[in-house]
């Protein structure tokens, strides 16, 4: 079945563009009513809105329907019941060419509309053509919720599928979060449905806050981002829910991790109406409750969402809630260790969405959010530690350290933002907005037992000898934010995209103006040259220490004379589309750092005093921490760079069978200065590669496999041992001193012995080794692609391969020495891990 429509774009009045239709592989069926004579029964159509270069959906398009309603295609897709006839259709969406169709409906079933629309000033011919088939192409850092179901390793987790794109880093094995082209972890932007997300993870981040079945897409900008977004230094993450399916349905799933059930459909009243709701919830606690008192981590979250057609636009009204909860008790073993564990951790957000036209040819976009985040976290432990020992060969010259601690975070964000789109004759397209966050951030920290002397850098939040032993701080204040940008066409092929944006923060009274730049040219329609840049800003706030590795004290009045962090991005890409599903782009990028929030080192009167709590003889004198340490009082004195270059190469399925996925390399190189010294960034790393394939072998059966390399991050090495310290018996001079320091010793009277990292200008020094990993998976699918049941198999770490996520120094005897020795062993890396999962439509 074929027809022909004509589409007229109004930016070239007059002109027409042939609109070509073809087959669609499936067909919708109407509504038949008993009442009405078939030539009134109603129509339903189905359309999706896409972009004609990348095949992307178009999110949030406007398709106003004469005489009948005006529909938002959430997602990209749309759906209206019409009467035979001709209709006149429009569609506009910002950034794009609009489109005019007159569509005839016929008394029978239509094939969905694919609607392509072009670049704003690139051209104007737009096609429309019936498909059936919604797979898309992403662009270089678009991930679709499919692909976080097909990677091999990702257990249906977004973020281990991000750790894969080029400029991508992950930072440990186990968990979720991000390092872009260097940056720190709490340098990244969450955004969903225009709501910024503080904490985007759960259980220490081994699952994701976002459950792939409810996303339409996940689009992450390393550099380089729009105005209409501030606050973060390095990278921005987008996430687009997805609106229900009007036809009533669902879904059951199963994995390693949790169990999912999802169910939607339409809501009574417009057409486009929708609900969905969905569940997620750990389950191997239930099986473990049966053989142990021990709360293991559990995990359980509810999500909905409503899209109501209101007045000439839709309201869309989400909502999400989660808990987690750790409560675990391990009695003394033989080797003298035991722990106690307990975690409780909560997410709430509520938002309002309301999206209307404005004026003949702008939109408006309204969102309220109330969002609040509580993570407690307490320990209470002894472990025999490995780097604290004498030199003795009995199990006997082992020292112990006692780990206690608690800490809690709170974050309660209520937000609102309003953004419009507004066309001003030919050449301009004007996006505009603000923001305004009334922000609660809160840390309360205590820490009774031994600081752990294995992290160099005394800000640590793995318990470094810099953190105070207590603190309660709250921060209360507003963020906000107003942007412009103007997408100007030059000429036919040659886009500009100024933008300007004004951030301002009352936690320390600043504010701070950034101009952004973005220039597209366009060789044909295949290939796309990019340049981007501009000044990006980061207030300080607890919200963002949350993924960070260092704890920064922001309690006194001192914040206030905290300036706001800088980065300076310079970006030049290309991109191709080289037909066959397969998609090209090389991008090159520069960051300048300044103004980074870091933990100052003690002033020489704090290092006197405490060198001075030392009481060891003459002799191990040089066994004495004399070198001044870094705090977790706030300093401004970070600085730095980082830059290379990213290439990507993607292949989209292009039909039921054959090989898809992606490669990724990156080469980068990022520098910290500091406290006088120029070191590398934590997650600096001059090479990684990721390998993404699947193989469809049949319509039954699949295979994929995931393997990726990289050479190591920075890492501090011992420089050698030095005597330990134990707290004298005796007090200090006075009762309010604190307790004097002297050599500790074994149960026989050896002294014990414990890593020494010199000073400060030995951070970062070494590398960890080369990191190398093969995960693989098989799946079967018994009704084939349009099948209910899916089920697969799957291994993490296929060889088996120990790679080090970190290095932990331990001690050994050394018969040959006065002292033991030193060896650094691979920790937090995943061992070879079997997984699976089960899928099932209804």
């Amino acid at each position: 079945m074929s027809m022909h429509v004509l589409a007229t774009d109004p930016l070239r009045s007059g002109q027409n563009t042939l609109i070509r239709v073809a087959q669609l592989a499936f067909l919708t069926t109407a509504a038949v009513s008993p009442i009405e004579s078939a030539a009134q029964e109603p129509i339903i159509i189905r359309g999706i809105v896409i972009d004609d270069a990348t095949a992307e959906p178009i999110h949030n398009a406007l398709v106003q329907i004469e005489g009948h309603t005006t529909i938002v295609a959430n997602l990209g897709s749309f759906l209206a019941k019409l009467s035979p006839g001709t209709w006149a259709i429009h569609i506009t969406a910002s950034g794009y060419l609009e489109v005019s169709i007159d569509l005839a409906v016929e008394d029978r079933p239509l094939p969905t509309l694919e609607i392509r629309m072009r670049r704003l000033f690139l051209n104007e011919e737009v096609s429309v053509i019936a498909t059936g088939d919604e797979e898309t192409r992403a662009s270089a850092l678009n991930v679709r919720p499919q692909d976080v179901f097909d990677v091999a390793g990702s257990l249906d987790n977004v973020f281990r599928t991000l750790h894969l794109l080029p400029g991508v880093a992950a930072p440990e094995d186990y968990g979720g979060r991000l390092s872009v082209r260097g940056g720190g972890p709490d340098q990244n932007l969450t955004v969903m449905d225009g709501i910024e997300v503080h904490n985007p993870y759960r259980i220490f981040g081994l699952i994701s806050a976002f459950n792939p079945e409810t996303v339409d897409r996940f689009e992450l900008t390393a550099g380089g981002f729009s105005a209409a977004y501030g606050d973060r230094l390095s990278s921005l993450l987008v996430v687009d829910s997805r609106a229900g399916n009007p036809s009533f349905g669902g879904m059951a799933t199963m994995s390693i991790t949790d169990a999912n059930l999802l169910v939607e459909g339409q809501l009574p009243g417009k057409s486009g109406n929708s609900w969905l709701f969905t569940a997620r919830r750990t389950y191997y606690d239930l099986v473990a409750r049966q053989f142990s008192d021990n709360e293991f981590p559990t995990f359980r979250d509810f999500q909905g969402r409503f899209d109501l057609g209101l007045g000439a636009g839709t309201l869309t009204i989400e909502a999400l809630t989660s808990r987690e909860d750790t409560d675990l008790a391990f009695d003394e073993n033989s080797k003298g260790n035991r722990a106690n564990a307990f975690a409780d951790a909560s997410n709430d957000l509520v938002a309002l969405r309301y999206r209307t036209p404005f004026g003949t040819r702008g939109s408006s976009l309204t969102t309220l959010s109330w969002y609040r985040n509580s993570d407690l976290f307490d320990f209470d432990g002894t472990f025999r530690d490995g780097a604290l020992r004498s030199n003795v060969s009995s199990d006997q010259g082992f020292g112990f350290s006692d780990v206690i601690f608690s800490r809690e975070v709170f974050v309660q964000d209520q937000a609102a933002r309003q953004q419009f789109t507004l066309p001003v004759g030919s050449s301009h397209l004007f996006e505009l907005g603000f923001e305004l966050h009334n922000l609660v951030s809160a840390t309360s920290f205590r820490s009774e037992g031994d600081r752990n002397a294995q992290e160099a850098n005394g800000s640590s939040i793995r318990g470094g000898v810099g953190l105070p032993d207590q603190i309660d701080s709250r921060l209360d204040g507003l963020r906000g934010g107003v942007w412009v940008e103007n997408t100007i066409q030059l000429t036919d092929r040659t886009t500009v995209v100024p933008g300007l944006r004004l951030d301002w923060s009352t936690v320390n009274d600043s504010a701070s103006l950034s101009p952004r730049l973005a220039v597209f040219w366009y060789a044909g329609k295949s290939t796309r040259l990019k340049l981007a840049g501009g000044l990006f800003t980061q207030s300080p706030g607890y919200e963002k220490l949350q993924s960070a590795n260092y704890f920064i004290d922001l309690s006194d009045a001192g914040v206030r004379g905290i300036r706001t962090q800088r980065a300076v991005h310079a970006i030049i890409g290309l991109e191709r589309d080289m037909g066959s599903g397969f998609n090209f782009s090389l991008e090159a990028y520069y960051k300048r750092f300044d103004n980074l929030l870091i933990g100052r080192l003690e002033s020489e009167r704090e290092r006197l005093a405490r060198v001075q709590r030392y009481e060891f003889p003459e002799e191990l004198h040089g066994s004495v921490p004399t070198a001044p340490i870094i705090t977790s009082d706030p300093s401004n004195d970070g600085g730095g760079s980082a830059y290379g270059f990213d290439l990507f190469m993607v292949k989209r399925p292009t039909g039921p069978t054959g090989v898809y996925g992606w490669l990724s390399y990156t080469l980068g190189k990022s520098q910290q200065e500091a406290y006088g010294y120029r070191f590398p960034f934590d997650y600096d790393r001059r090479h990684a590669l990721s390998l993404v394939a699947n193989y469809q072998l049949s319509r039954r059966w699949g295979l994929g496999m995931t393997a990726r390399w990289s050479t190591g991050f920075p890492h501090t090495s011992p420089v050698g041992l030095r005597v330990a310290s134990a707290e004298s018996p005796a007090h200090g001079a006075s009762d309010s001193d604190p307790p004097a320091l002297v050599p500790a010793i074994d149960p026989f009277g050896n002294l014990l012995y414990t890593v020494n990292y010199g000073n400060i200008g030995n951070l970062n020094r070494a590398r960890l080794p080369q990191y190398a990993r093969l995960d693989a998976r098989i799946s079967y699918r018994p009704g084939g692609p349009a099948g209910r049941w899916e089920a697969y198999l799957e291994m993490l770490n296929v060889l088996g391969r120990e790679n080090a996520s970190q290095l932990e120094p331990s001690l050994v005897y050394d018969p040959n020495s006065l002292q033991p020795r030193i060896v650094e062993t691979p920790e937090a890396a995943l061992p070879r891990i079997p997984s699976f999962g089960v899928r099932f439509r209804f």
